[in-house]
């Protein structure tokens, strides 16, 4: 499954963890590996109840998979709306209405985009500039029509390509935490490559400490410590993970849907800190595409808290996160490289 911010499955690091009666369990789902720890509550019926929802929703949800629903509306392109499942439907209108937020700079119908580049597969390449023209007038989300009483997706174009990597994993992660709540479990971690949501106090103390990836440094050196209440999720979108190398010059996966190519506006990575994973998940790309002025309103907007890193080793972040401001969360710096602005 192509899910944008399972590339930066080493963005998020879970500085503190505490024994569970049973083992947490990973697999591989949603095209990365996922890691759900349920603690003192952990079953096995839960976490196998978990990990078909996620594999469902792979499924139903994935670029990559033939037969999947999003498949099927891709093929439909310009042809005729595909009925669709009810959680396909509500991710694809939430990605619209995201894509509408950030005036396009998160654009669900990116796939042929993505697709062209190929970074992250065997297939990865530079296009040429003739290729990326021909394909930018299929990235516009204003082209994917819903109808909510038929529960229907239409692209409108011959050729376009909805791609929910961005936005999937988020999905899944809220899922995981309505089963969490119905069976009564306390307190949960789950890690779907990167993509955070921590539930409940953790093991009875008052925070979770969550690590953010230094964006160059090795994987697992960190760049400041997150400390998270609880019921919060958080995502990292970054140039770092997932990127093609040409003569020493390296093309990043984060695709600006106004040229084609890879973002460009100084920033390293993004980090969303929020209540649901959907939000923080399509947030993260959109930030982060956006830069850091448009990027710092829409996630002041959306009632958010983000951390930006920028290619000069300076940090800045909303005001939530600090001191006194501090609502759900608190970041630290930790690493003497970078200097917090």
């Amino acid at each position: 499954m192509n899910m944008t911010k399972g590339v930066v499955s080493g963005a998020v690091l879970i500085l503190l963890f505490s024994c569970a009666r049973l083992r947490p369990q990973s697999e591989e789902a949603l095209g990365t590996v996922c890691t759900v720890n349920l603690y003192e509550a952990g079953s096995r019926s839960v976490y196998n109840e978990i990990f078909s929802r996620f594999r469902e929703i792979e499924d139903r949800m994935s670029i990559n998979k033939d037969g999947s629903e999003v498949d099927a509306v891709n093929a439909a392109a310009g042809v005729a709306p595909v009925r669709v499942s009810e959680d396909v439907f509500e991710v694809v209108e939430a990605s619209l209405r995201y894509a509408e937020l950030s005036d396009g700079a998160f654009d669900p119908s990116v796939g042929a985009l993505v697709k062209l580049w190929g970074i992250g597969s065997d297939d990865a390449r530079a296009p040429a500039q003739e290729e990326i023209d021909a394909v930018l007038p299929l990235v516009n989300y204003r082209n994917v029509a819903l109808d909510k009483d038929k529960r229907t997706i239409f692209l409108s174009q011959p050729g376009m390509t909805l791609d929910l990597g961005g936005i999937a994993k988020g999905y899944a992660a809220d899922e995981a935490v309505k089963i969490i709540k119905k069976h009564g479990i306390q307190s949960a971690l789950i890690d779907l490559g990167g993509n955070i949501f921590v539930y409940g106090k953790r093991n009875g103390k008052k925070t979770w400490r969550i690590g953010v990836q230094d964006p160059l440094g090795e994987r697992n050196k960190g760049l400041g410590v997150v400390e998270i209440e609880g019921d919060a999720t958080l995502v990292t979108s970054g140039v770092y993970e997932r990127f093609l190398e040409i003569d020493g010059k390296r093309y990043h996966h984060i695709l600006s849907t106004r040229d084609g190519r890879p973002v460009n506006n100084g920033l390293l990575s993004t980090t969303i800190i929020a209540k649901t994973s959907m939000d923080a998940d399509a947030l993260s790309t959109a930030v982060f595409a956006l830069g850091y002025e448009k990027g710092e309103a829409l996630a002041i907007s959306r009632g958010v808290e983000a951390i930006f890193v920028f290619e000069d080793k300076t940090v800045r972040a909303t005001a939530g996160v600090f001191g006194r401001l501090a609502r759900f969360a608190r970041f630290t710096l930790a690493n003497a490289d970078y200097t917090l602005e």
